[in-house]
This record gives structure tokens, sequence and C-alpha cells, in this order.
């Protein structure tokens, strides 16, 4: 008896897969754009002297635990504040501890290398502030002080790759400011209570 066997449908795609198949395709383009502009090297990682490459990473991770520490500071002091955590609690639903690593690096370095490293150079700290903070908008009003945040955070990650001279301090920073937030929100109401 002849019978046909149809393929199965293939399982979707997890949030991992998804994630890093967007930040890792926003760094292609980002290497892309460096490279059609003549200068491939997007991370700094050939800059002179080499001692900014290991001093940009702690100095990284230190001004984004600062901006972790002011964005709890804010959710436990501000209405707007507390309306954002709680809609990104909503937003993202839960996340496992491997689910941030992967969300906070990936993020980090897609959107470094896009913004910092290939935009940066080419369009001017400002401009891709701005362009930063246009993808950072939200679905409604509540989401407003995130977009201005992005803004914010854009010219802070511009800095430190200007001073730095490498993408080493901004993408520790934007893990640290990723990775710490995204476990406190994520965190069970409880715990977020005692901490506010």
């Amino acid at each position: 008896m002849y019978s046909r066997r149809h393929p199965s449908p293939s399982p979707p795609l997890s949030r991992a897969s998804l994630v890093l198949g967007l930040y890792g395709a926003m760094a292609l383009v980002g290497l892309l754009i460096s490279a059609g502009r003549g200068t491939p090297d997007v991370l700094g990682a050939t800059v002179q002297p080499r001692w900014w490459l290991a001093i940009g990473i702690p100095v990284g991770a230190v001004a984004g635990l600062a901006v972790v520490v002011l964005t709890q500071a804010a959710t436990k002091r501000f209405e707007w504040a507390r309306m954002l955590h709680n809609s990104f609690k909503n937003l993202l639903g839960p996340l496992t501890g491997s689910e941030i690593v992967i969300l906070a690096l990936a993020s980090s370095v897609g959107e470094e290398v896009m913004f910092r490293g290939a935009l940066m150079p080419w369009l001017g700290i400002w401009i891709q502030a701005g362009v930063f903070a246009l993808l950072h908008v939200g679905p409604g009003k509540r989401f407003v002080p995130w977009t201005a945040m992005a803004l914010a955070m854009g010219l802070v990650f511009g800095l430190l790759a200007q001073v730095t001279h490498n993408l080493g301090a901004p993408i520790a920073a934007h893990f640290m400011i990723n990775f710490l937030n995204l476990k406190f929100i994520v965190a069970p109401m409880r715990s977020v209570r005692a901490r506010l």
C-alpha cells in the first residue's frame, strides 16, 4: 500500500534563536557598512595603545552599573518608571536565566557594532543616537521614557566609544544594563516589591 508521508511541520523558532538571528543580522549589516566605507575594524581591535582595549571593559561595566542603579532608583521613586517596569514585565513574560544572558549579550554586541561601530563614524554621535532611540520606540505613550533613555544612552555609549577608541566599553556597559535590568524586570513580584 502506498502512503504519502507529509513532512512534519518544523518546530517554531525559540525566542533565543530569534534574538540571535535579529542581532546577528544587525551586527552583520554594521560590519558590511563599515567594510564598504573602508573601515572594517568596527570593534577597534587594532587601536593603539593596547591598554585602551584593556581599560574599556571595566570602564563600561562601571558606567553600566551606575545606569542600573539609577534605573532601579527611578522605579522606586516615580510612577512612570513603575508603569514602564510593569509594561516590560507583561511584554517580556517569563525569561530563563540563559534567555536573559543571550538577549543581553546579543543586543549589546549587535547594537554596538551597528550604531557605535558602523553608524557613528559615518553619521556622527547625535544622529546615531537618534536612530538608536527610534529603534527603541515602544507600543504606546508609556514607552516614551524608554525612548528618551535610549537617546541618552546612545550618547553615553558613543562617548564611551570615543574616549576608549574601541567598542569594549560600550558593549560592556550595554550588556551590564540589559542583563541586570532584565533580571530586575522578570523577578517575581514579591522580590521586586521588597526592592521597591
